[in-house]
């Protein structure tokens, strides 16, 4: 038995969306493998960023206020950080926070 026979691998948080994209109203969509497609809400997601500005990092207590994100909140952009995550740059200028495939599949449920 090898070492990553031993390792329990959960395959379905690593695996990224096929695609990302974002729609009109500002919701970003998430189509995972299977063709199932979720819609997240902006605000939702830079609630849930998982920075060390927006979550404390030896606590897990939430740093961040929501009443302190704008209303219109959206995503300016979206970036690959390698195969592991994306990072959204938000229209309130935060882009710190490294969303992982496990991160927005847990967001997606």
């Amino acid at each position: 038995m090898g070492l990553l026979d031993r390792i329990n691998l959960t395959k379905h948080a690593s695996e990224p969306p096929e695609a990302i994209d974002v729609n009109p109203d500002h919701e970003v969509l998430l189509t995972w493998p299977g063709g199932k497609t979720v819609a997240l809400s902006s605000r939702s997601l830079r609630e849930a960023c998982p920075c060390a500005g927006c979550i404390e990092e030896f606590t897990g207590r939430k740093l961040l206020d929501p009443a302190t994100i704008p209303a219109d909140i959206r995503p300016d952009r979206i970036e690959a950080v390698g195969n592991y995550a994306v990072r959204f740059v938000w229209s309130d200028g935060h882009d710190s926070g490294l969303y992982t495939w496990k991160t927005l599949r847990a967001l997606s449920q």
